[in-house]
């Protein structure tokens, strides 16, 4: 990480200095700098005066802001996921599966222990795919998923009167990518508090 950090660091004071020697200068001062004997190094090397300044304290800086940035976003995975209304979790699905995943089923057991727990709310179950497939086949694996979580929350004593589904297809996609990363993300139910 920090080898990377130096590399941008690096790469963006070189694009500065270029755009700085860039620009509008007529031809034939080009063609006398060219013909100029090469300037000395005039960087200032560690341990000289001025280093710490140009180099160590902006460094300093990147790595504290992006650490900071590291804590948040861990702090707001921890508390929502997905569209799931907190502190519900959504549950993922395998590729063209409805069923409820043997690893998932502990996440819509805590979904069940919120709902007895809070027994006035509501929630939509939405079901969500992949892109890959069709709109229209899209759309009924996403009922699908939704429908099956909806039976285990009632197999679990959850009144059906306080769920309904919605199913987005690949409508509504988390992540962009067309990778495996992004489709396994984007192959879950949401379960979106809508009332108490």
């Amino acid at each position: 990480m920090r080898r990377s950090l130096w590399l941008l660091l690096i790469a963006a004071f070189s694009l500065s200095i270029a755009f700085s020697l860039g620009g509008c200068a007529k031809k034939q001062a080009a063609v006398e700098e060219e013909m100029a004997p090469a300037a000395k190094e005039t960087a200032v090397k560690p341990g000289e005066p001025g280093y710490e300044k140009i180099y160590e304290e902006p460094m300093a800086a990147m790595e504290e802001s992006l650490e900071s940035e590291a804590v948040l976003s861990k702090e707001a995975q921890d508390i929502l996921e997905g569209r799931t209304s907190g502190p519900l979790l959504p549950v993922y699905f395998d590729f063209d599966k409805s069923n409820i995943r043997e690893d998932q089923r502990a996440r819509i057991e805590k979904n069940a222990a919120f709902l007895k727990e809070n027994s006035g709310v509501k929630v939509r179950i939405e079901g969500n795919c992949d892109e890959r497939g069709t709109n229209e086949y899209n759309m009924a694996l996403g009922e699908r998923r939704a429908l099956s979580a909806k039976k285990y929350l009632q197999n679990l004593g959850i009144h059906p009167d306080r769920m309904h589904t919605l199913s987005f297809g690949e409508e509504k996609p988390l992540l962009y990518g067309h990778d495996e990363y992004s489709w396994a993300q984007n192959r879950r139910d949401d379960f979106v508090i809508v009332g108490q």
